[in-house]
């Protein structure tokens, strides 16, 4: 692999929690069905904040405005040249869009305690998912200021 070619994939990943659940996703990947957070890549010309609201309404249905940053997270993926960067955000629940159509790949939005998220981590896409509850349930919380957009 030529190294001045190499970047790693920057997404976005937020961390919803209501009355003690975390909304999670079900989708569809390459290993079979893998919950995550509702999270995906950064577009052209978005700020991460503005792709963690969008990536949470495509795959949840839920309005969601990112307040907060829960951390910064570099996984290199096994058996793979893939290397994450996710930037993992808490915030404010909005209003559910009843009826509407999740991503493609999406199976589902569920709500789930932090005991069922350590006790599927087998189902996990990533090792990202429980770790970020895990900081989000420790208190970390770093303010959005420290994310500059330009453009």
């Amino acid at each position: 692999m030529n190294d001045r070619a190499w970047k790693p994939n920057v997404t976005v990943a937020a961390v919803i929690e209501r009355a003690g659940r975390f909304l999670l996703i079900e989708e569809e990947t390459e290993d079979g069905l893998r919950f995550n957070q509702p999270a995906g890549h950064l577009d052209p010309g978005e700020s991460l904040v503005e792709a963690c609201a969008r990536e949470a309404l495509e795959e949840t249905a839920w309005h969601f405005r990112p307040t907060a940053l829960v951390g910064v997270y570099q996984w290199p993926r096994p058996r793979s040249d893939i290397t994450y960067l996710r930037f993992a955000f808490a915030g404010e629940l909005g209003e559910e869009e009843t009826g509407r159509a999740l991503d493609a790949g999406i199976v589902r939005a569920l709500w789930l305690t932090p005991g069922e998220i350590e006790a599927s981590k087998v189902s996990h896409r990533s090792p990202l998912i429980w770790q970020c509850v895990q900081d989000y349930l420790a208190g970390r919380r770093y303010s959005l200021e420290l994310i500059r957009h330009h453009g």
